[in-house]
């Protein structure tokens, strides 16, 4: 990756069927570390690339675990990475927080470490609905993220799903700054692919 290329501040992500592959409330069971499966992670060693929800295996898309390692390496310089979800309940709230502490993007290193490495331990992530957030991601996740970063909605990149409601159009139209821009977002109907991942970053780009 270039250092003069022009990244974004924040990254955030949607979790389920963006991030990774299943949706949370059709979940059955808090995964546990004992669920974990191994297996390649990109080539870049064995470790956790899978954790067993009863008998539902979640792992993160192809393009979310390049997406994690490539900012892990430190490949986009002053980049840090959020999670924006509307998980249904508070159960399967419970599943996703559990999933990320497991699941890897590199040996040893799990999603959970990798955001916490980014804000020192803060968890300023934004996961579920119950208040003071709601389904509404434009008018309750973001604004919290900007508050609990302090980083402009002109710095961000989101990428969601956006197959149970268009957040993308919801956050792209009411997270703005007072110029007009806001957050660039891209859809990933079929999960974040690495080519929507490259598209994100050059639609970022472009943007500026």
């Amino acid at each position: 990756m270039s250092s003069a290329a022009p990244y974004p501040e924040l990254c955030v992500f949607d979790l389920d069927a963006c991030l990774w592959d299943k949706e949370m409330f059709e979940m059955g069971v808090v995964p546990m570390v004992e669920d974990a499966v191994r297996g390649d992670l990109n080539g870049r060693g064995e470790g956790i690339a899978g954790v067993m929800s009863g008998r539902d295996k979640i792992s993160l898309h192809t393009g979310a675990l390049i997406a994690l390692q490539e900012h892990a390496d430190g490949g986009f310089p002053g980049m840090r990475v959020a999670l924006a979800s509307s998980a249904d309940t508070p159960f399967a709230e419970r599943v996703g927080r559990a999933a990320l502490t497991i699941l890897e993007v590199l040996p040893g290193l799990t999603v959970w470490d990798l955001l916490m490495r980014d804000w020192d331990g803060v968890d300023v992530n934004q996961i579920g609905r119950q208040p003071p957030l709601s389904s509404n991601k434009a008018k309750s996740h973001f604004p919290r993220i900007k508050e609990a970063t302090g980083i402009r909605y002109d710095k961000m990149l989101f990428f969601d799903d956006c197959n149970w409601g268009d957040h993308c159009a919801m956050v792209g139209a009411g997270c703005k700054e007072e110029g007009g821009k806001g957050v660039v977002t891209v859809r990933t109907p079929r999960g974040l692919g690495e080519a929507e991942w490259k598209r994100g970053l050059e639609v970022f780009a472009a943007s500026l």
